[in-house]
C-alpha cells in the first residue's frame, strides 16, 4: 500500500510539473528566415537578408525590445577567417506596407497577437575581393523578447552561401557497397535554412538519378534546411533536465541538460520518467532500447552540440518535420523512390520515412557502411543503385 501511495504521489508530482512547464508564461515569438540575395550596387557588394518575426499567441502581444546582428566568418574549407572586414549595416522594418530605415537603432517594437513583423538587414562590403576569400557567412541574431513572461534573450543563427548564384559542376563519388549495389554520394554546399528542402534535393539530383534508383538524404541535413536547430542559450534548464541526463551514456545527446531539456519541452517529464523506469526493467531481462521506443522518434533524433558539421556544431539539431510528405514530393518529381535516413558509423541504419516502404529493408542492408560519411564530407545525399547484371 505504501508503494502504491508513493507511486501515486510521484505521478501527480510529475503531471503537475509537466502542466507548469507547458502552461507557464513564455514568449510565442519566432524568427523565420525568408530569403537573401547578393548584388553589386554603387561599386559595393551588397547582401540583402529578409526574415520575419511572428507572434503565434492568440491573445498576448509581445515586444521586441532589442535586436542586434553579428557576422561570423568561421574557418572552414574554402572559407578564410577574416577579421576587421569593412562593411556597413542597415536594418529596415516594414511598417504599414512602407519600408523604414531604423538608422542602426532598434526601437522597442510591439508585435500584436497573430501578427508578424518583416525585417530586412542589408550589408554593404567595400572589400573588392572579400567574396574570393569568403564563401559562407554565419549571421548571429541576438534579440530580446519582452512581455507577460518577463524578458527572454534569444539567439538565432543563419547560414549565408555567398556562392549560391554560381553554377558549378556536380560532384558525385561512386562507392561499391557489395556485389549487388553501388552507392553514389553527391557533394553539396553547406546547407542552411534558406535552402528549400524539396527544390534543393531536386537541383542536386536532376540529371544524375536513373530509373529504379533509391535516393536518400540524412535526417540532420533535412532538419537544418527546415530550420529545426536551436541555440542552447534559448532553453531554460530545469532541475529535471539536470537530473535525468545522468541516466544516459555520456555519448548520448540526452546526457546533457541541453538535450534533455529539449526532449522535456517536446514530450514532458512524466513520459520520460516512466520510460526510464520501464526501460531499466527491460534491461534487467536483456532487452535494450525500450526507452527510445516509448519516447518516440523525438528522443533518438536529437543531435546535441558537436553532433553535426560546422557551424551547426554549436546548435542542437532536432528531427525533421513532415518527412513522409517530403519524400512523396521529391519522388513524384524525380520518379524514383526517396527516403530520409539516420545512419551512423557504428552500422546503425534507421529509415525515418520513405515514398515506398518496400525499399526500407534494401536500405537497411546496404547503408550499413554509411557511404555518406559522418564527418564534414558534405555528401548528405546518397543514391543506392543496383548494379547492372
Amino acid at each position: 500500500m505504501l508503494f502504491v501511495n508513493i507511486l501515486l504521489f510521484l505521478l501527480i508530482f510529475l503531471i503537475l510539473s509537466d502542466l507548469y512547464i507547458k502552461y507557464s508564461p513564455k514568449s510565442d515569438l519566432k524568427l523565420i528566415p525568408i530569403n537573401y540575395k547578393i548584388k553589386k550596387k554603387d561599386g559595393l557588394n551588397e547582401l540583402i537578408i529578409d526574415f520575419k518575426i511572428t507572434n503565434t499567441s492568440k491573445t498576448k502581444e509581445t515586444m521586441v525590445s532589442n535586436i542586434n546582428f553579428e557576422l561570423d566568418f568561421f574557418k572552414s574549407k574554402g572559407n578564410e577567417y577574416c577579421q576587421n572586414l569593412n562593411y556597413q549595416e542597415d536594418i529596415y522594418i516594414y511598417d504599414n506596407n512602407k519600408i523604414k530605415n531604423l538608422n542602426n537603432y532598434w526601437p522597442t517594437t510591439i508585435i500584436k497577437s497573430n501578427s508578424e513583423l518583416f525585417v530586412r538587414s542589408i550589408y554593404k562590403f567595400n572589400n573588392n575581393n572579400f567574396r574570393e576569400k569568403i564563401k559562407y557567412l554565419w549571421i548571429k541574431v541576438f534579440w530580446d523578447n519582452y512581455g507577460h513572461f518577463g524578458i527572454s534573450k534569444n539567439k538565432d543563427c543563419l547560414l549565408i552561401n555567398l556562392d549560391c548564384q554560381k553554377k558549378r559542376p556536380k560532384e558525385v563519388f561512386e562507392i561499391s557497397i557489395n556485389n549487388k549495389y553501388n552507392a553514389f554520394a553527391i557533394k553539396t554546399d553547406l546547407l542552411g535554412c534558406f535552402d528549400d528542402p524539396v527544390n534543393t534535393l531536386i537541383a542536386y539530383c536532376k540529371g544524375i538519378v536513373e530509373k529504379n534508383d533509391i535516393l536518400t538524404i540524412g535526417e540532420s541535413p533535412l532538419a537544418i534546411m527546415q530550420n529545426r536547430y536551436i541555440d542552447p542559450q534559448n532553453l531554460e534548464y530545469s532541475l529535471f533536465s539536470k537530473t535525468l541526463c545522468y541516466f544516459f551514456h555520456p555519448t548520448s545527446s540526452l546526457a546533457t541538460a541541453c538535450g534533455m531539456q529539449l526532449l522535456i519541452n517536446r514530450i514532458g517529464i512524466t513520459r520520460i520518467t516512466f520510460a526510464l523506469i520501464i526501460g531499466f526493467l527491460f534491461k534487467l531481462v536483456g532487452i535494450k532500447g525500450m526507452f527510445y521506443r516509448l519516447t518516440g522518434s523525438e528522443s533518438s533524433l536529437i543531435d546535441d552540440i558537436s553532433g553535426t558539421v560546422t557551424p551547426y556544431d554549436k546548435s542542437i539539431v532536432m528531427g525533421p518535420l513532415n518527412a513522409d510528405l517530403f519524400c512523396k514530393e521529391v519522388s513524384q518529381y524525380l520518379n524514383i523512390d526517396v527516403a530520409v535516413v539516420d545512419v551512423n558509423d557504428l552500422g546503425g541504419v534507421k529509415v525515418l520515412a520513405s515514398s515506398n516502404k518496400a525499399v526500407n529493408e534494401i536500405l537497411k542492408r546496404n547503408l550499413i557502411s554509411n557511404p555518406a560519411g559522418n564527418g564534414d564530407e558534405k555528401t548528405p545525399i546518397v543514391i543506392v543503385r543496383e548494379k547492372s547484371k
